[in-house]
């Protein structure tokens, strides 16, 4: 993963020293993409540019109950960089399969990319070195379905919003965590991001950590673009379905 970073703002050696780190991190090498295990993600019960405007913070009023993945049809879904902060910085590749990680200070806020519902929550850190490697990686972590069908997955966080939860409805640039290092973030303050399908929701971390790669998507988002992922996901699940267990014993963001 040693990679380029893109889309580097001109700032002292901040995202040279976490580039090293993250080399380090459990977010790295032995994860394999497009199918790797699952165990149960027990749910409860962040780097943008300074200059993108976002929604006001705050859940909103509607908690309807996760519906199946919308029409990928609509195409006037807002579109906006997953973390909400000046100094920002992320690879355009993972270790061995899709997904990208924005480093930025630990507590930036972490908000929805589009319009959408809320599908899984984990307030809970349950990650352990002993294992198991995957389910747990993430640390706190929330996905969310968003009304284009793909499903946006941010981990690592220090902290959920209040009333996020699932199935909760949100807007696009809504408050949804703050940037953190939980789980295998290996003490490195950075969001993963992953997109995929939705599949099952639930016990199918190797799909969920992400399986189309975000960096051109990020590019355009930090541009004020608002190119949509949601074809190349489609396509995808097209190819590959939704793969009942991974390939290996791979870890995960």
């Amino acid at each position: 993963m040693r990679s380029p970073s893109i889309g580097r703002r001109a700032r002292p050696a901040y995202p040279v020293l976490l580039l090293v780190a993250a080399l380090a991190a459990g977010c790295g090498p032995g994860d394999r993409p497009t199918s790797a295990p699952g165990n149960s993600w027990q749910g409860p019960s962040a780097l943008a540019t300074g200059a993108r405007p976002t929604a006001p913070a705050g859940p909103t009023a509607s908690a309807a109950p996760p519906t199946p993945a919308p029409s990928a049809t609509r195409t006037d879904l807002r579109h906006v960089f997953p973390v909400r902060a000046g100094n920002v910085d992320y690879h355009p590749t993972h270790s061995a399969y899709p997904g990208t990680d924005i480093f930025a200070d630990c507590g930036e806020p972490v908000v929805a990319v589009t319009d959408g519902v809320i599908l899984e929550v984990s307030r809970v850190d349950r990650f352990s070195k002993r294992g198991p490697l995957g389910p747990y990686n993430g640390g706190l972590s929330v996905s969310l379905l968003g009304d284009d069908g793909v499903r946006y997955y941010g981990s690592h966080l220090s902290a959920i919003a209040t009333g996020v939860d699932a199935g909760v409805r949100v807007r696009a640039g809504q408050q949804l965590g703050k940037v953190g290092r939980t789980g295998n973030a290996n003490n490195v303050c950075h969001l993963h991001f992953g997109l995929s399908p939705k599949c099952t929701g639930h016990d199918d971390w190797w799909i969920r950590r992400g399986v189309v790669w975000p960096a051109k998507y990020l590019d355009s988002w930090r541009r004020r673009g608002n190119r949509a992922p949601a074809a190349e996901v489609t396509a995808w699940q097209r190819r590959h379905g939704c793969p009942k267990a991974p390939s290996d014993s791979a870890a995960a963001g």
